[in-house]
This record gives structure tokens, sequence and C-alpha cells, in this order.
């Protein structure tokens, strides 16, 4: 027989901690690998830690409510395997990474160390639910209120958050005493020029302070500098006219222009390796993999970016099937963490809104991001060996903003010519 340590895991550089809430199996209990045994909460994220062995559950180092250091050995496992070695599932851990540097990333700067908190239910709380109750201001008899849908009831971080949207409602519907603002110029001006008592205060959600201040960042970290090419894509208008009825028949998807886009710049990428950066201060990182982001409007009016990884190792009909999933799901808010993150590069189709062309803001840490605009009919002058003529055809902007500290206008006009290039030489006999 051999015994398996298993360790509480490394939750991110700034989690030296974790709390017990629930062992999922008691001490007897025959578990398989990968089986969930025990529930932990740090102030970020709740995670349930997997068993790195099969075997039985033959100690409990900890019980519920106590604080475990990382590293601290937190149960032990018998197996039959004499060969078995005593290690933790390495991949268990980089998941929970991946979890805990999203949730890090967007809370980090909205919420502070816990108070104490008492629940008058008896029911347990995890530290990031006590940390969100704490900056909304919750109260204590509030937060016993608050139905949960976790184990044996528990509040989990849905649960608080989906108060909270109807909290906010519920106060903007209930008007209450305006504090009269200390008198600046800029205030004085707003009072005397534009505010007549009937206008509406609206309180930014959670999601729009994140990208709100992530697009604040982002301006102040990157010079933006802009290049446009309009480019004729009448081929592909012509071909996916013609496959559509027969791809979606055949594929069970609709094929949108957007994989099409997806491609091209996937192929550039290729090309213009120099494009697929991001910075971290006087170093350039030049990225392996092209992992392309989707800008996506969510019903919310807010804004989401899904990324498709290795994008050049993935066919059209591929493409089709991510970029239709992605979508579908952000809209449905069933993205998982891990699908928002690790994005070396974005497109955003404001042709979408029957936009000609934008100036989109760069998604840090990357270095650039192409809008593609609205497709539409124009005349042009069409050069062929026996002359020139004027002709019909489907051209669209395409608008390249890109961080002039590390692409300077030649690699950025080289770069969005080359995705029109692709675009532009679209064969339009292609095969499904």
């Amino acid at each position: 027989m051999a015994k398996v340590e298993v360790l509480m895991p490394k939750m991110g550089e700034s989690v030296a901690e974790a709390t017990v809430i629930n062992w999922l199996k008691n001490i007897g209990d025959t578990i398989n690998t990968e089986e969930s045994i025990i529930e932990i909460a740090t102030d970020k994220v709740d995670s349930e830690i997997p068993s790195p062995a099969t075997g039985v559950l033959i100690e409990q180092k900890y019980q519920k409510d106590d604080v475990v250091k990382v590293g601290s050995i937190i149960a032990i496992i018998e197996t039959s395997k004499e060969d078995a070695k005593e290690e933790t599932n390495k991949e268990t851990i980089d998941a929970v990474e991946v979890i805990e540097k999203e949730v890090d990333q967007v809370l980090k700067d909205t919420i502070k160390p816990s108070r104490s908190l008492s629940s008058t239910k008896n029911r347990f709380y995890s530290p990031l639910v006590k940390n969100i109750a704490q900056k909304e201001e919750i109260s204590q008899l509030e937060l016993d209120n608050i139905t949960g849908t976790g184990l044996e009831g528990r509040v989990t971080k849905r649960d608080i958050l989906s108060y909270l949207d109807k909290r906010h409602t519920h106060k903007n519907d209930t008007p209450t005493p305006t504090p009269t603002p200390t008198p600046t110029p800029q205030n004085l001006e707003y009072s005397r020029g534009t505010s007549n008592g009937s206008d509406e205060i609206i309180e930014m959600d959670r999601m729009r302070k994140v990208i709100a201040d992530h697009m604040v960042m982002s301006k102040h970290t990157s010079p933006h500098v802009t290049s446009f090419v309009e480019a004729d894509v009448t081929n592909i208008v012509l071909w996916r006219n013609k496959i559509k009825n027969e791809f979606l028949q055949k594929e069970g998807e609709k094929i949108t222009f957007t994989p099409i886009f997806i491609e091209a710049v996937s192929k550039a990428l290729r090309d213009f390796p120099m494009v697929n950066v991001s910075v971290d201060g006087n170093k350039i990182i030049k990225k392996k993999n092209i992992n392309i982001g989707m800008a996506t409007a969510l019903p919310t009016g807010n804004l989401i970016v899904p990324v498709i990884k290795n994008a050049d190792q993935i066919n059209l009909v591929g493409l089709t099937r991510k970029v239709n999933d992605l979508a579908i799901r952000a809209r449905d808010n069933q993205l998982q963490p891990d699908e928002i993150q690790g994005g070396t590069y974005t497109i955003s189709n404001v042709g979408s809104f029957g936009n000609v062309m934008g100036t989109p803001i760069i998604n840090q840490p990357q270095v650039g991001i192409l809008a593609v605009g609205v497709i539409k009919k124009k005349p042009v002058v069409i050069e062929s060996p026996q002359g020139d003529s004027i002709g019909i055809r489907h051209l669209m902007f395409l608008s390249h903003s890109y961080d002039h500290r590390v692409v300077d206008g030649a690699l950025g006009g080289k770069f969005v010519r080359k995705v029109a290039d692709y675009l532009e030489e679209f064969d339009i006999n292609r095969k499904i």
C-alpha cells in the first residue's frame, strides 16, 4: 500500500491561504482520480480540489472553516499501487490558477479585505462573498436573507451578484436625496449648461466599470495610431451568397463574414509576427500562438471578447463553428474564464451596426486591433488589359489601430494592407 499526500494548491501569487468550506468525501470513502474531495474558498474565488490518485481517504488534516496555508497537506489517500508517487495533480493546480487570475483581474481594484461577519442564520459565507458584501455595503441581515443556490443553501458569487443587480434596479426606481456637490468650475459649468433637474442618473453596472477602467488604461498606456484601407470583398460576398444554404445543410452552421475575416487576419499575423506581440516595460514579447479575440456586444449593452485559440491552425468550417459557439454562449453568459483570456490580437465588427469605419481602442496587453466596417456596393474603376471600365463592387473599410511604441506606421500600414490582399484574393470557386 502507498500513501498519497493531497496539498493545498497554489492559487495565484497574491493568495497565501484558503478556507475549508466543506469536505465532499469522508474518511473511509473510496475516491477516483480527479474526483473532487474538498471545497475551498479564497478571498477571490471558490473552488474544489480533485484527488490526485485513486484510493481510500484515510485522513483529513483540517476541518470545516479552518484556514490552510498554500502547500500544506490537507488529506492522505491510501492507494493500492506500490509505485504511487506523493504528488498533487498539476493540471488541477493550473486550472485553478487560470480561474484565480481571471477573477483577480476583474476584482483586484474593487474588493478590499473583508470585515468580520457573523451570520444570524449560522450560515457559512466564503471570503469572496464577504468581500463583495463589504464593498457593496450589504448588511448582515440583508446577506442572511439572500437565497443561496450552493451546497447546503450557501450563497455563491453568482447569487450575490444577481442580488446586487436587482438591488441596484430597485435603488434606481426609488428617488433618493442628492447631496449638494462642492462647487468647482467643472460642476458649476455642468449646472449652468446641461442640468435641468430632469436628467436621469444611471449607476454603472460591474462589467461597465471594468470596461471603462480598461479603456482608459489602454489609452494611457499606448499611443494609438490608426491606418485605413478600403478592400474589395466582392468575391467573398458572391461566394458566401452562393454556398450559404449548402453550408447550412451540410455543416449545420450559418456562415457569416466573421470567420473569413479571422482567417485573413491570422494569415497576415503569420506574415507580420511583430504585430502579434505584447509589451512588458522595455521588452517586446513575441507570441508563439495566434489567438484572435472577437469583440462581442451583449444584450446588456456591454462588451466581451471571447478568444479563438490557435486560429491560424483551424480551417474555415472550424472557425465558423468556433465563432458561432462563442458568440451564442457569450450572449447567454456561459463563457468559461479561459475563453476570454490569452488573446494576442482582436477584431471588432463595427459593420454589424451599419458603421463604415471606426478607430478601435487596443485591448491591452495586445498592440493591435482591427475594426471591419459595413460592406457597401459602390461604383469603381476596374482596370483590365483591355482598358478601364466602371463596375459595381462590394467594398469595405478596414481600420487598424496599433501601439506606436512598438508598431511603426510602415509595419501597421503593411499589415492592414496584407489583410485586405487576402480578402481581395479570396477564391470565388473555393470548396466547402
